[in-house]
């Protein structure tokens, strides 16, 4: 989860080379965060094959309209 806070929107591949933890695991990982609704899976389209993840917290702090 600190990677992906850190990064910013990354792909699996991205996650295992960033944390240097089998692709396994990762995947493990990202299943438990989505079961927790921490993470979005987001469609990639430069690559259709490959999923994006982004943070759920920084990603609807991008979208929600500023106060003034």
């Amino acid at each position: 989860m600190q990677i992906l806070d850190a990064g910013g929107s990354m792909t699996h591949k991205d996650l295992v080379q960033k944390s240097h933890l089998a692709p396994r695991t990762v995947r493990y990982a990202l299943k438990k965060l989505k079961e927790r609704g921490l993470i979005i899976e987001k469609f990639n389209f430069r690559d259709a094959r490959q999923i994006i993840y982004q943070n759920r917290a920084a990603y609807e702090a991008k979208i929600q309209p500023a106060c003034v």
